[in-house]
């Protein structure tokens, strides 16, 4: 998969948050953008997961315009753990994981044994698999965002967008991210 921003612009309150930003970023590349705090690192992230819309420029995935792209088709191929995950229903573990394999479900189907082998996979990836049954909100905040990066995971995207990862991870989890 191949992302392309063009001509990227946002603002917020009057306050020009992102100007002219042109990045690509091509299959089996890893890319960090780096800025001090508040230069719009997250908000060009969100432009290109359709939190916002940008007010010019055009961001484009394998060539097409994203608008030209349902948001179902954008979620098999664009997994993103957020900076801030406020994730606050009463759920499993494995509930939340599980969440990743919908945009490869057809309205109404349930859940094939492959889906839960996926997430299985995916929560000892992240040394999470022994606490797939206790509720998501008893978890700490790094055992949440190794819980969030499994549910990423899940969706099998040929994209991940990783804004922060590492917040609220020990040290050790951060390393192995990072790796």
């Amino acid at each position: 998969m191949e992302l392309r921003c063009e001509d990227i612009e946002y603002s917020i309150a009057g306050n020009r948050i992102l100007k002219g930003i042109t990045m690509g970023v091509s299959n089996n590349e890893f890319h960090t953008i780096l800025g001090p705090n508040g230069c719009g690192k997250t908000t060009l992230l969100k432009t290109v997961y359709r939190i916002v819309k940008p007010e010019t420029g055009t961001v484009y995935l394998d060539g097409r315009p994203q608008k030209d792209i349902s948001i179902r088709q954008s979620a098999q191929q664009m997994a993103v753990v957020a900076q801030f995950n406020n994730l606050n229903f009463d759920c499993s573990v494995l509930d939340v994981v599980m969440l990743g394999r919908t945009p490869h479900l057809k309205m109404m189907e349930q859940e094939k044994v492959q889906d839960y082998e996926i997430a299985y996979d995916a929560l000892r990836k992240v040394g999470m698999y022994d606490k797939k049954d206790r509720s998501y909100l008893s978890l700490s905040g790094g055992e949440k965002q190794r819980v969030v990066l499994a549910r990423a995971i899940t969706q099998q995207p040929t994209l991940l967008l990783l804004d922060e990862p590492t917040n609220h991870l020990d040290i050790k989890y951060q390393l192995e991210i990072l790796r």
